[in-house]
């Protein structure tokens, strides 16, 4: 019977990674062909063609909008760390009902669609000459991270022993000392799954920039690739290949700290 159930949970997982394979696989079989090629998406294209990633490096200033992208999601997650963690230690130290509250707060702001406050939010951006700057979107996406960073932080350092900062404290060490070289070398797991989290969803944010960056200088990757897409016309081909070219940073990222992220959501989930 074990047997039994271990091939069902096999065949099930494998399921699930064919599931995730097949956009991907598509995907690298639409940017690889000319718009001429007329074939089903699932048919491997006889030859690799590589104009469609020429015109979205060149037409769809791919690079570009990567920068872009990369300024605001560098500048926004460090800040969503720094500010999250230090928000979080007096919550996860200092028990207290104002405190809770706070919390409370803070989980109920996780809970509200962003889209619901775009009108406001557009019109007060538009009054303070926010709109087509980094420091404007920037300032959305720190905000709008800073509630699960805070959250799972105040998680993670709850179960930190107190008598390791008390330790430190009869050793003559301040506050800051403390968090800075006790605490935040303790969580660094779960700063990873900060990062990977508050990274991919800054870098694939597409409401906000659509909104707050209109200028073609300042698309970021999200937009440049809904730039092929008109009402006129649109390039399929080259839209996939800006794509596959915008998911790489991501994948590298995840790549270099899936280990620290899957640490951190384990240790998250067990306190």
């Amino acid at each position: 019977m074990d047997k039994l159930w271990k091939k069902l949970g096999g065949s099930f997982l494998m399921v699930i990674v064919i599931i995730q394979v097949i956009p991907f696989y598509i995907a690298l079989t639409t940017a690889f062909k000319p718009k001429t090629d007329l074939s089903s998406r699932w048919m491997i294209p006889k030859a690799l063609f590589l104009d469609n990633f020429i015109v979205a490096i060149e037409r769809g200033k791919m690079l570009t909008a990567m920068t872009n992208s990369g300024i605001i999601t560098l500048i926004s997650v460090f800040f969503v760390c720094i500010i999250g963690a230090l928000a979080a230690y007096p919550l996860a130290r200092n028990k207290s009902k104002i405190n809770s509250t706070i919390l409370l707060v803070i989980i109920g702001v996780m809970m509200v669609p962003p889209l619901s406050i775009l009108v406001p939010l557009y019109s007060f951006m538009g009054k303070v000459g926010a709109i087509n700057t980094y420091w404007g979107i920037i300032l959305l996406m720190i905000t709008g991270q800073l509630p699960l960073s805070i959250f799972l932080y105040r998680s993670f350092i709850t179960s930190i022993p107190v008598a390791l900062e008390e330790a430190a404290k009869i050793d003559g060490a301040n506050y800051l000392q403390i968090f800075f070289k006790i605490i935040m070398p303790l969580i660094k797991a779960v700063t990873a799954s900060v990062v990977i989290l508050a990274g991919t969803f800054i870098w694939n944010d597409y409401q906000m920039s659509l909104y707050m960056m209109p200028s073609p200088e300042k698309r970021t990757v999200t937009t440049a690739v809904a730039a092929f897409f008109s009402q006129q016309s649109n390039n399929l081909g080259g839209a996939t290949a800006s794509a596959l070219i915008g998911t790489l940073p991501i994948v590298v990222l995840y790549l270099f700290l899936q280990k620290y992220f899957i640490k951190g959501m384990l240790d998250s989930a067990v306190k």
